[in-house]
C-alpha cells in the first residue's frame, strides 16, 4: 500500500464527530473561564482554583466510584506528579490573570501554547524542527508582545500570568506525551488528586465565605471543566489530532464574546492584531507538521 496519513484512514463521519465535539469542548472550557473571571472580582484566585479541582474531583469520584483509587496506579508517578504541577500552575496563572486583564485578552495570550509545545519538543523530546516552523514559533511570540505591549503605558503586569500560564500549559503537554503509556483516564484522575489536595493546603489562608448567590457559580466551574474535559478525551479519540487542531482556536471568538456580553470588554486593535498573528502562527506551525506526518510512512 502507498503512504496514506493516519486521518486518512479515518471515516469522514468520524472526523466530522471529533470536529463537532472539540467545538463543544471549547465553548465549556471557555464558559468555565467567564465563570472563574465572575468568581475572581469577590473571590482570591486560589479559592476559585480549589473548587475548580474539587468539583472535578468530586465528579469523577461518582463517575469512577470504587475504581478512582485504582486509577492512580502508574509505573511513573513522578512524571504524573509533575503533569498535574504544570496544569494546576496553568489554572492557577490564567484565572488569577483574569482579575485585571479581559478575558479575550488572556484567552489570546494563552493560545501560544501549540507552538510553545512545538518549540519544546524539538528542544527536549528529539523532535525535529525546521527554519519555516522556527519563524511561525517567533510570529506567534510577537503577536503576543503586542498584545502585552510592554514598555508602554498601557502594560499591565497581569497580562504576563497567561503567558507564564502558556508556558507550564505546553510543559504539562509534553509531559503528558512523555507518559502516554498510562491512560487517559489515570492522567486526569492524577490532575484532579493533585490539583485538590494542593489547593486545599492553601486555600484556608485566602478563604471568604462563600454567598449563597455564588454557590451555583461554583458549581458551573466543575461542571463546565469536567464535561468540557470529557469531550476533549472524545473528540481526539474519534478524530485525528491533525484535523482538530485548527478548531482549537474557536475559544478566541467566545472568549471575546463572553468578555462583551458578560463583563462589557471589547479586545482593542492591540489584542485583535496580536490574537491575528498568534492564530495564523499556529496554523502555520501546524499545517507544516501536517505535510511532516503525510511524508512519514
Amino acid at each position: 500500500m502507498g503512504r496514506k496519513s493516519a486521518a486518512a484512514r479515518r471515516p469522514a463521519n468520524a472526523q466530522t464527530a471529533g470536529i463537532a465535539l472539540l467545538l463543544a469542548a471549547i465553548l465549556g472550557f471557555t464558559m468555565m473561564d467567564a465563570t472563574a473571571k465572575h468568581l475572581t472580582q469577590a473571590y482570591h484566585p486560589a479559592q476559585v482554583v480549589w473548587a475548580r479541582f474539587i468539583g472535578n474531583l468530586l465528579i469523577f469520584a461518582v463517575i469512577f466510584r470504587g475504581a478512582a483509587l485504582t486509577l492512580l496506579r502508574t509505573r511513573r508517578p513522578g512524571l504524573q506528579f509533575s503533569r498535574a504541577l504544570m496544569q494546576l500552575a496553568s489554572v492557577g496563572l490564567f484565572f488569577s490573570s483574569l482579575q485585571v486583564i479581559g478575558l479575550a485578552e488572556a484567552t489570546a495570550i494563552m493560545d501560544l501554547n501549540p507552538v510553545l509545545i512545538t518549540l519544546g519538543a524539538a528542544l527536549f523530546l528529539g523532535e525535529r524542527i525546521g527554519p519555516r516552523r522556527l519563524a511561525g514559533i517567533g510570529a506567534a511570540l510577537l503577536g503576543a508582545l503586542i498584545i502585552i505591549r510592554p514598555g508602554m503605558g498601557v502594560f499591565q503586569p497581569a497580562a504576563l500570568l497567561p503567558l507564564a500560564g502558556a508556558f507550564t500549559y505546553a510543559t504539562g503537554a509534553l509531559l503528558t506525551r512523555m507518559a502516554r503509556t498510562d491512560s487517559v483516564a489515570t492522567s486526569v484522575m492524577w490532575s484532579a488528586v493533585v490539583g485538590s489536595v494542593l489547593t486545599s493546603l492553601a486555600v484556608p489562608f485566602v478563604w471568604q465565605p462563600i454567598a449563597l448567590s455564588d454557590l451555583w457559580a461554583f458549581a458551573l466551574l466543575g461542571i463546565f471543566g469536567t464535561l468540557s474535559q470529557y469531550l476533549l478525551v472524545r473528540a481526539f479519540a474519534a478524530a485525528e489530532a491533525g484535523v482538530l487542531a485548527p478548531f482549537g482556536y474557536t475559544g478566541l471568538v467566545w472568549a471575546g464574546l463572553w468578555g462583551w456580553l458578560l463583563f462589557g470588554q471589547l479586545p482593542d486593535l492591540w489584542t485583535v492584531t496580536g490574537a491575528t498573528i498568534i492564530v495564523a502562527a499556529g496554523l502555520y506551525v501546524w499545517s507544516r507538521e501536517a505535510r511532516a506526518a503525510q511524508r512519514s510512512p
